[in-house]
């Protein structure tokens, strides 16, 4: 049996639960849980899946239940779960490192310099939560701000500031300085899309939601995705999830 006890180990296995909880689907338990030799774990747990399925606020606490119990199963299931991830998603992936047992890859660095954009002189704000979406939806907005309200963060769109001469850079801007991005993907919206691009590129966590799946590019569908359905109630549902998934992403990461 294995007890981790060790503070370095309990702290990658946070984040390995964050890594899965963002991007797992049950394809991927599949794949994770046979190459682990631990298919039965995943598939005897009472809440793991349909947790997954149903969006529930419970499925993070499942995936670290999972993960122990693989791991007390045999010790070197902790380095094989990390290698397995970290062939998957490469070492930066959401700004995250994940070592393997074969090697220490450093986190890699990137330099640019766009022709678009000019970077803004501003530092980050760790409460700031920016919102893209079609502007045709100003019910999302709503949403999303209200479950910010409720956890003490800030919450802005474009077209609350107008600081530059074009709002493309006033965009740019906001996703340069903020934490999170909580983008809609309803309606297949290429303004959306392309603000997404660079929030990824830019290492931001992004927090997908739609009011229909397949509104979800192919790229993305490795996201969880928040949906809702565009009604009082479901409107009034999305605040709550919104509000789940930030307090996680605040517990864990907001200074």
């Amino acid at each position: 049996m294995c007890e981790i006890n060790n503070r370095e180990q309990q702290k990658e296995l946070v984040k390995i639960k964050r890594l899965i909880a963002e991007n797992f689907t049950q394809s991927d338990w599949l794949d994770f849980s046979l190459s682990l030799g631990s298919q039965d774990i995943v598939d005897s747990h009472p809440r793991l899946l349909r947790s997954l399925s149903f969006g529930d606020d419970d499925y993070e606490g499942n995936i670290i239940q999972v993960l122990i119990s693989i791991i007390k199963r045999d010790s070197g299931n902790f380095n094989e779960m990390k290698s397995y991830l970290a062939e998957k998603y490469g070492p930066t992936f959401n700004s995250d490192f994940i070592s393997t047992a074969h090697s220490e890859l450093p986190k890699r660095v990137m330099t640019f310099s766009p022709q678009v954009f000019e970077i803004p002189n501003k530092p980050q704000n760790d409460k700031l939560v920016t919102v893209m979406y079609p502007f045709t939806l100003s019910k999302t907005y709503d949403a999303v701000k209200r479950a910010c309200d409720h956890l003490g963060l800030e919450c802005k769109k474009a077209d609350d500031i107008w600081v530059n001469s074009t709002i493309i850079q006033d965009i740019f801007e906001l996703i340069v300085t903020c934490h999170i991005v909580v983008a809609d993907l309803t309606g297949k919206n290429p303004n959306v899309f392309y603000e997404v691009g660079i929030a990824h590129a830019l290492g931001k966590t992004v927090v997908p939601m739609t009011q229909s799946q397949s509104d979800v590019p192919f790229d993305l569908q490795h996201h969880r995705v928040l949906q809702y359905h565009p009604n009082d109630e479901g409107y009034t549902t999305l605040t709550t999830l919104v509000e789940q998934r930030l307090s996680t992403l605040k517990n864990e990461s907001f200074t």
